[in-house]
């Protein structure tokens, strides 16, 4: 099923399918069994999750299509460290480390999605197994696409995720609501009275979703230069056929095309990561002029909604960019994590080896500078674990004197998808934690259990009969 078993790209979607199949087999699932593509495949992993698990998940019949479908690629933090080679607890220093080494690009003549080529009239979104996911949904969405475009003024292109409303054979809704590049690429195109090409990628690495999600880079640099980065060598682009704009050359599908100028119409709602319908968009327009893809394409679906599928990229993504952000003048500070549960977004922990007081003021205030998404920040010691929640909790509620150390910043910009913003200027009033021992005198000694401690019980645990 995954093709092409002698020669599969490492850069590539079926690269990370083997390396799962082959290193981790039991985060593998296959579905034989026909699925509708209204609601199934969202339901299928919305129970995985409710079971506390995350694996990869291939659906080899989709009613209705000839195309095998994947979705829930990367919504397992196992995984995607296993990309970078790397335990799951060092994921975000190794995001941020190999996210800042740009390598420049390979260009190949030959790419995967150059076997079918489909255009004019024949052109039709409609045969693509794309899933409706939610009953709210204003039409199917396709959720994995990765828009790339070039840069009207500079020529540097970008790429990254926009969701894309199913309108017609040959139409989708845009909405470039996080108002970054593509956003301003595209204003700067229509000033010139022109519509801006682009190109939908769809099926590709992980490692390309968690590069294409870094936002802090020079203003030069090809986010495919930072996704090399991760790779650790050149990034294989091929030229498609729309502006030589240059894709992946390991795509599954690419759908050649533009973004149109002067033309605004409705678009959604759409199920978004903050578990609610979003109504908010910038109502852009994509029309296909061309579609290629592989001989054996699968069809690629990120599940919408709190997924881990749909937000755990951007957890990590987010984990280094407040990192790199924090470490530039607070070196004593230790780790990052953005919880899945927080939306992947809203809600950011910091853990620092504190020197002095008012250094987890400078961190809430660095990373609420970085990051426009993040609203909450909480700081707690070194000796407080920030990926268990529960401890996280604790120290908040052993810690913090509300009067003193929680501070509140009103009018602040926020994110045009958050619920709570603003409609109108979508700003929110954001606020810090210090949750930290006060520094300079005794606080109160926590209690603790060994690590050897610990393995013996594990061990006692174990040989009664109990897993861990």
């Amino acid at each position: 099923m995954l093709g092409r078993a002698d020669n599969v790209d490492n850069q590539s979607l079926r690269g990370f399918l083997r390396m799962v199949e082959t290193n981790y087999p039991d985060e593998l699932v296959r579905i034989r069994e026909p699925v509708n593509p209204r609601f199934d495949m969202t339901a299928l992993v919305f129970e995985l999750e409710r079971s506390g698990k995350n694996p990869v998940v291939l659906l080899e019949s989709v009613a209705g299509y000839d195309m095998p479908v994947v979705t829930n690629v990367a919504a397992n933090r196992r995984l995607l460290a296993a990309c970078l080679g790397v335990d799951v607890r060092d994921l975000p220093t190794a995001f941020r480390e190999r996210c800042q080494k740009y390598i420049p690009c390979e260009l190949v003549a030959e790419a995967a999605w150059n076997e079918v080529v489909i255009e004019g009239n024949d052109v039709d979104l409609n045969k693509l197994p794309i899933p409706l996911q939610f009953s709210v949904d204003g039409a199917p969405y396709i959720t994995a696409g990765q828009i790339s475009a070039r840069d009207p003024v500079s020529g540097v292109d970008t790429t990254g995720f926009h969701r894309l409303m199913l309108k017609g054979k040959n139409r989708l809704g845009v909405s470039l609501h996080s108002r970054r590049r593509m956003f301003e690429f595209h204003r700067r195109a229509e000033e010139r009275g022109k519509s801006l090409p682009a190109v939908i990628t769809i099926g590709t690495h992980p490692l390309h979703y968690m590069g294409s999600m870094v936002y802090a880079y020079p203003p030069n640099v090809r986010k495919f230069e930072i996704i090399g980065g991760l790779f650790g060598e050149p990034y294989r682009l091929a030229r498609c056929g729309i502006e030589d704009l240059e894709v992946p050359a390991g795509a599954e599908i690419i759908i050649e095309g533009e973004i149109l100028a002067g033309v605004r119409e409705p678009e959604g709602p759409f199920g978004e990561f903050t578990g609610y319908a979003s109504y908010r968009s910038t109502q852009n327009v994509f029309v296909a002029h061309r579609i290629r893809m592989c001989g054996d394409a699968m069809y690629h679906a990120v599940t919408s909604g709190m997924s881990k599928d749909h937000i755990l990229v951007s957890c990590i993504t987010r984990e280094g960019e407040i990192l790199n952000a924090l470490r530039r003048n607070l070196p004593n500070v230790r780790n990052v994590h953005v919880p899945h549960t927080t939306c992947g977004a809203f809600v950011a922990f910091i853990s620092m080896k504190k020197t002095a007081d008012g250094e987890p003021q400078m961190a809430i205030m660095a990373t609420l500078g970085t990051e426009l998404y993040t609203k909450y920040v909480i700081v707690v010691d070194d000796d407080v674990d920030i990926f268990d929640l529960n401890d996280v909790m604790w120290a908040v509620a052993t810690r913090v004197r509300a009067e003193k150390d929680i501070f509140f910043i009103p009018g602040a910009k926020a994110a045009i998808l958050d619920p709570t913003s603003d409609p109108e200027n979508f700003t929110v009033t954001k606020m810090g934690v210090d949750a930290t021992r006060p520094a300079g005198r005794d606080f109160a000694e926590r209690l603790v259990i060994s690590d050897e401690q610990r393995a013996r019980a594990r061990s006692i645990l174990e040989a009664a009969g109990v897993k861990l």
